[in-house]
């Protein structure tokens, strides 16, 4: 993260006064803390005036800071600590702020990243031509089981994959963001398992009418039908005396240790090992058309996700130049990603959009379609 910083002050106005309605919840912020810590409702004071104006001001730290009586240089150290605060203006519609902590980063932050460099601004803290949009990479958001995710505004948009945040971004942009759904955007709810819920599924297990009558059940009709159970010497302290000796075997231990034994070995069978994978035929139809090696061969290797040792198994396969991965279908790219089995990865990075820029025009078409070299 870079260092936090207030705006040029060429574009600082000169004060800073609370609207009425805010100025009223101020006092009620305030006034919810004893006397004498006043000071603590800083940061709900410094959210009322970035909702008021769209971001915190220089103005606006001093005023607050008169306002509870503290020193400005506390204020200054609060605003530029936490990135919720806007230290200049941001997009009227939109501020997407990208986790780029390590869990949001191993899901792919870094291509959401991306999406926001080629639909807003090659730089963070930059707006698009209209203003409308801005973006920046921040610290963790508290979602990492839900990762990657943004924030816009107060909102968090969770289990994002670069198509979906592509989406999002185009309806704030149009003015529709309020119809986006915020959270988890897969079939998730909140942070429980994806896919639905796998343990305690309704409030029967945890009922105290339903414990009482499983236990009810479970107890034997007449007290001569218990089966005895011996006497216990886990809390006694261990001697030399005989019954606390490990080798002292009760009857009923003896007698039941070859039963025992037999039901182990009947009701715990040996697992299955997991099936692996089929890998697709060479001879599918899915398979992409290859070509003879041609004089000149692109450097596959500019498509991201295509390593030495991809690019080595894609020549094997026929496949040469950036036209051919251009014109693959979503059944051939299903089969090349199932041959190299890289579990979607192919649809995830898009490689034919890739392919295709670079078959336009080289690095530059790349960095004009992406907004970055290819790596």
């Amino acid at each position: 993260m870079s260092v936090r910083r207030l705006a040029d002050a060429s574009i600082q106005p000169a004060a800073f006064a609370f609207n009425r309605e805010n100025a009223s919840a101020a006092k009620k912020w305030i006034a919810k803390y004893p006397k004498g810590r006043q000071q603590s409702a800083i940061i709900p004071l410094l959210m009322l005036a970035q909702e008021q104006d769209g971001w915190v001001t220089k103005a606006a730290i001093e005023s607050i800071c008169d306002m509870l009586e503290m020193p400005y240089i506390r204020g200054l150290e609060v605003a530029t600590f936490y990135t919720q605060f806007q230290l200049k203006p941001v997009g009227t519609r939109a501020h997407v702020q990208v986790c780029g902590t390590t869990p949001c980063m191993l899901r792919g932050a870094g291509e959401l990243m991306d999406v926001c460099r080629s639909k807003i601004n090659h730089e963070q803290f930059h707006t698009n031509e209209d203003g409308t949009l801005s973006w920046e990479e921040v610290e963790c958001q508290g979602t990492c089981v839900n990762a990657p995710m943004v924030m816009i505004f107060k909102d968090t948009y969770e289990d994002l994959t670069p198509e979906r945040l592509a989406e999002i971004i185009d309806e704030f942009e149009a003015g529709r963001g309020d119809s986006v759904p915020t959270g988890p955007q897969i079939d998730r709810f909140l942070s429980a398992p994806a896919g639905g819920f796998t343990s305690l599924t309704d409030e029967k297990a945890v009922l105290k009418s339903t414990r009482d009558r499983a236990a009810k059940a479970a107890t034997p009709a007449k007290a001569e039908e218990a089966a005895p159970v011996p006497p216990s010497n886990a809390g006694k302290p261990k001697t030399d005396a005989p019954e606390t000796s490990p080798a002292l075997k009760t009857p009923s231990t003896v007698k039941a240790a070859p039963e025992a034994e037999k039901a182990v070995s009947v009701a715990a069978p040996k697992k299955a090992a997991p099936a692996k994978a089929a890998k697709p035929s060479l001879d599918d139809r899915n398979r992409p058309a290859g070509i003879a090696r041609p004089a000149s061969v692109d450097d596959l290797k500019l498509i991201s996700g295509v390593g030495p040792k991809n690019e080595k198994i894609l020549h094997e396969l026929g496949i040469f130049t950036y036209a051919q991965v251009a014109s693959w279908k979503k059944a051939e790219r299903e089969w090349v990603d199932g041959y190299l089995n890289f579990h979607g990865r192919i649809e995830r990075e898009d490689w034919v959009k890739q392919a295709k820029a670079l078959a336009k025009g080289g690095v530059d078409e790349y960095v004009r379609v992406f907004g970055k070299k290819p790596v």
